[in-house]
């Protein structure tokens, strides 16, 4: 399953980590080429996004069930592809390295099924460890901007 791993150390309790992962809402916007998103209950929401694959640009819409929410260190969840035959997983962790450091990981999974798997997954060995990296990144640099926000009393 073709996937990857980025991890990051943040000057921010993991209780602010957890209060911003662990709702939705606030990440799914920041999944690159992110289109929309819709909540249907408490564990599970539809995103829809620009997938890039190579030279393949595709829209791709997914289901995305939270399998495990577990306060304040994991948020793990599954995807199924709705327009495509893809499944995967993936999670957000955080450890407390002191009061007001933190280390964050984020953590996606992801392959493609059908006829189009052995073509689409060697592409996506690249692409998915580089797409996991922005979206930990992302979501750290929001956290932090968020907290800058709040301290200037915005």
């Amino acid at each position: 399953m073709p996937g990857g791993s980025f991890s990051k150390e943040v000057d921010v309790s993991i209780e602010t980590i957890w209060d911003f992962v662990s709702d939705m809402n606030n990440w799914a916007p920041l999944v690159p080429g992110y289109i929309d998103h819709q909540i249907l209950n408490d564990k599970q929401s539809t995103w829809k996004f620009r997938g890039d694959v190579g030279k393949l640009q595709k829209t791709v819409s997914m289901k995305i069930d939270i399998t495990e929410w577990k306060k304040p260190t994991i948020v793990r969840f599954t995807l199924t592809g709705i327009s495509e035959k893809v499944s995967g997983k993936g999670f957000f962790e955080a450890k407390r390295i002191t009061d007001l450091q933190t280390k964050m990981t984020g953590n996606l999974d992801l392959t493609a099924k059908g006829l189009m798997g052995p073509v689409i997954n060697p592409v996506l060995k690249t692409v998915i460890p580089k797409t996991a990296k922005r979206l930990t990144e992302a979501v750290v640099y929001k956290i932090i901007e968020n907290q800058r926000v709040i301290a200037r009393g915005y």
